[in-house]
């Protein structure tokens, strides 16, 4: 599933992402930390997969196909 990124704190890497229909979801910087990636910013598009509870497992960045 596909989010955009609502707020990221680099301080403790922490940040909340909403989705399509408005549901905002925080995630912990344990999740970030995880994902390899270096700096988020409003308005990024992430794919996200959720655990069994609910909650942000793990993050990446979308990437576009190439459009020829």
């Amino acid at each position: 599933m596909q989010a955009t990124v609502l707020r990221f704190d680099p301080a403790d890497s922490s940040g909340a992402v909403v989705f399509d229909d408005g549901r905002a979801l925080t995630f912990s910087g344990d999740v970030f930390l995880a994902s390899g990636l270096r700096l988020l910013r409003p308005g990024q598009r992430l794919r996200i997969s959720l655990g069994a509870d609910g909650s942000i497992r793990s993050l990446t960045i979308v990437t576009l196909a190439d459009p020829r």
